[in-house]
C-alpha cells in the first residue's frame, strides 16, 4: 500500500505504575492518571486554597507597595501582542479599575514598528501620558534599554513577566518573576497573566487589609482570563496551572464570562457548558491571536474589555474575519517552507531546520515553526526580513531541548551573532543580521549537537495504549474530558488502534470525516483528520486518535478525532 498520507512512526506506550487511590476510577482513567504523575486524588482535586501561596513568589510585596504608591496617579500598563498580554492587560485594567485605581491606561507595542517588550520607542510613547509608572505584564525581562530610558526619564518601572531572566536583570524598580534565580515558587511554569493574576489577588488581600470590602472577590471574578492566557500561551499545566484553568472553565461554563469570550465561544459554535481547555487552545484563542499576528492586538483587548454585547460581537466579529485572512496567509508561507524541507530526505536533515523568505509575514512564522515542528521533531527557526537588513525569527522546540537556553549558549560562545533574543523552554523569538542566516543556522545544529548528541530524532509517539472496542464509548469521552483540564505536561489522552474505514468525505476543503470500525469490533464510529485528504486503501489502517465528545444538531456522540494515520 503506497500513500504519501501515511507515517511509520514508533509508537510507544506511556509507562506507569498504576497507584491503589485511583483503582476506583475504572482501567482506563487510572492507567491515564497514573501515567501523568498523578498517585492521588488530591492531585486533580483543583480547589483555589491549593494554589500556590501569594506570598512566595518573590517581590510580590514590594509589587504591592509601589502600585498602591501611585494608585492616584497616571499608570501606563505595556502588554505583549498575544494572547497571554492581550488578557494580562484587560485582567489589569479590569481590577485595577474595581480598586479604585484614578488614572491608568494601557500600550501594546506595534510587532512591526516597535518590536516586543518594553523598547524605548515604546517608552517615547508613554511618556505623551505623563506616567508616574509603568507597569509590564508578559514582557519586561529583556527589556534593559527600554527600562533604562523610563528610569532616566523619571518613571518608575515594576516588571511583571514569565520569561527566563538572562545572565543579568533589567534595572527595573521591582520585578515580579516566578523564574528568578532565587525564586522558591513552586509554580515556575505561570504564563503573564498567571503572573498578573498573583499580583491583582495579592493587591486585592492587601486593600481589604485596609479596609475595603470583598476586594479578594475581583480578580476571582476574572479566572475566566486567566485560564484563556495560560493555555493560549501552551505552558506546562502543572498543578497550580490546573488549578487556575479549572476554575476558569467553571466561571465560562456557569455563563459568567466576560462579554468578549462569551461572543466568540457563540460565533466558534461551541457549547460553553461544555467548553474544554481544547476549546480555548484551538477555537477561542487563535482568533484573538490574530489581531496581533496581522493587526493589532487593541481589537483583542477592547472584545476582552467590554461589558457591552453588542460591542462584543463587533469586536468578535473583526477578529474572526482578521483569523480568516491569517489562515490564508499561513496556508501560502507553510507551503512554501514544507516544499523547501522537502526537498532533504529526512536523513540528511540537520538537527535544527531553520527556513526563511523574504516575502513572509513577521507575525506567523512562529506558527510555520511549530507547524515543521510537529512534523519533523525537532527544533524550527522561521525567519521573515524586518528592516535595515535584520530578520525577525521565531523558534519552537521539542521536549528535551531547551530552546531560550540554546540562544543563550550561541550568543555565549559568539555574542555578535544574535542581536537580541528571549523566551522560555519551547518557544523563543530573536534577531539577526540577514547576513548571518546562514551562519546561524549551521551554529544552531552544531551547539544542539554539542549539548544533545543522544537526542532521538525519530518522533516517537506515546499513547495511553489501545481501547477495547466497547471502550470507544460516549460514556468514557464524557470521562476523559471531566478530569481535564488537559494541555502541555498534562497531555490529552492519545490512544492506537487499527480501524476499517467504511466511508470517508473531504469537508471544509481540508479536512476528512470518515466512519470507522475497530478491526476486532463491530461499532461504527464517526472520525475526523484535520489537514488531511481521502485515504486509498482497502485495508485496515492504524490510527493514534482522542476520543473526543461531538455534538451537532443536538445530537452529542463520541468521535474519533486523528492525529496520525499510521501505516503498519
Amino acid at each position: 500500500m503506497k500513500n504519501n498520507n501515511l507515517i511509520q512512526n514508533k509508537i510507544t506506550e506511556r509507562e506507569f505504575n498504576l497507584h491503589p487511590d485511583l483503582a476506583d476510577f475504572g482501567p482506563v482513567i487510572s492507567r491515564i492518571l497514573s501515567s501523568r504523575g498523578i498517585t492521588n486524588k488530591k492531585q486533580i482535586s483543583y480547589k483555589l486554597s491549593s494554589l500556590a501561596p501569594i506570598s512566595s513568589l518573590n517581590n510580590v510585596d514590594e509589587a504591592i507597595e509601589i502600585l498602591l504608591k501611585y494608585k492616584k496617579d497616571k499608570i501606563v500598563i505595556v502588554g505583549d501582542y498575544d494572547v497571554d498580554g492581550a488578557t494580562s492587560v484587560s485582567l489589569l485594567i479590569r481590577c485595577l479599575g474595581e480598586f479604585g485605581f484614578e488614572n491608568f491606561s494601557y500600550i501594546v507595542p506595534n510587532r512591526m514598528k516597535d518590536g516586543y517588550g518594553l523598547t524605548p520607542s515604546v517608552v517615547d510613547e508613554a511618556k505623551k501620558r505623563n506616567p508616574k509608572l509603568i507597569v509590564t505584564v508578559d514582557n519586561g525581562i529583556s527589556s534593559f534599554k527600554g527600562i533604562d530610558e523610563a528610569r532616566k526619564l523619571g518613571i518608575d518601572v515594576l516588571v511583571t513577566d514569565h520569561h527566563l531572566p538572562g545572565q543579568s536583570l533589567p534595572n527595573a524598580n521591582v520585578i515580579l518573576n516566578p523564574n528568578l534565580f532565587d525564586s522558591k515558587f513552586k509554580s515556575p511554569h505561570l504564563a503573564g497573566i498567571g503572573v498578573a493574576f498573583y499580583l491583582m489577588a495579592g493587591l486585592a488581600k492587601e486593600l481589604e487589609r485596609q479596609g475595603m470590602s470583598n476586594a479578594r472577590k475581583i480578580p476571582l471574578k476574572f479566572l475566566d482570563l486567566v485560564a484563556l492566557g495560560t493555555i493560549a500561551d501552551v505552558v506546562k499545566l502543572d498543578f497550580n496551572n490546573r488549578v487556575l484553568v479549572d476554575r476558569g472553565l467553571k466561571i465560562i461554563r456557569n455563563g459568567d464570562c466576560v462579554k468578549g469570550i462569551q461572543s466568540l465561544i457563540e460565533k466558534s459554535g461551541k457549547n460553553y457548558k461544555k467548553l474544554t481547555s481544547q476549546d480555548l487552545g484551538f477555537s477561542i484563542a487563535p482568533k484573538i491571536n490574530a489581531s496581533g499576528r496581522l493587526d493589532d492586538i487593541s481589537i483583542g483587548i477592547e472584545c476582552l474589555l467590554t461589558d457591552d454585547k453588542e460591542k462584543a460581537n463587533k469586536f468578535s466579529d473583526l477578529l474572526i474575519s482578521t483569523n480568516t485572512k491569517r489562515k490564508e496567509i499561513q496556508k501560502k508561507m507553510s507551503d512554501e517552507a514544507s516544499n523547501y524541507v522537502k526537498k532533504f530526505k529526512k536523513n540528511e536533515l540537520s538537527s535544527c531546520i531553520c527556513v526563511y523568505d523574504k516575502n513572509w509575514h513577521q507575525g506567523l512564522v512562529g506558527l510555520i515553526a511549530s507547524k515543521l515542528k510537529e512534523e519533523y521533531n525537532r527544533p524550527v527557526f522561521a525567519f521573515a526580513y524586518d528592516d535595515n537588513d535584520t530578520l525577525k525569527g521565531s523558534g519552537r522546540s521539542v521536549s528535551g531541548i531547551h530552546i531560550r537556553d540554546l540562544l543563550e549558549s550561541i550568543s555565549n560562545e559568539n555574542p555578535n551573532l544574535i542581536i537580541k533574543f528571549g523566551g522560555h523552554a519551547m518557544a523563543a523569538g530573536l534577531s539577526i543580521n540577514e547576513v548571518d542566516y546562514n551562519s546561524f543556522r549551521a551554529s544552531v545544529s552544531q551547539h544542539i549537537d554539542l549539548i544533545y548528541p543522544d537526542y532521538n530524532y525519530t518522533g516517537d509517539i506515546q499513547t495511553d495504549g489501545l481501547l477495547l472496542p466497547d471502550q470507544l464509548s460516549l460514556n468514557l469521552a464524557n470521562r476523559i474530558q471531566e478530569f481535564g483540564p488537559w494541555g502541555t505536561g498534562f497531555e490529552e489522552p492519545k490512544f492506537h488502534g487499527k480501524f476499517h474505514i467504511h466511508d470517508q468525505r473531504v469537508v471544509g476543503g481540508y479536512h476528512l470525516k470518515m466512519q470507522v470500525q475497530p478491526v476486532d469490533g463491530k461499532k461504527i464510529i464517526d472520525a475526523i483528520a484535520f489537514n488531511q485528504q481521502n485515504i486509498i486503501t482497502r485495508e485496515a489502517i492504524g490510527f493514534i486518535y482522542k476520543l473526543d465528545v461531538n455534538e451537532f444538531r443536538g445530537k452529542i456522540t463520541e468521535q474519533l478525532v486523528v492525529d496520525h494515520i499510521l501505516q503498519y
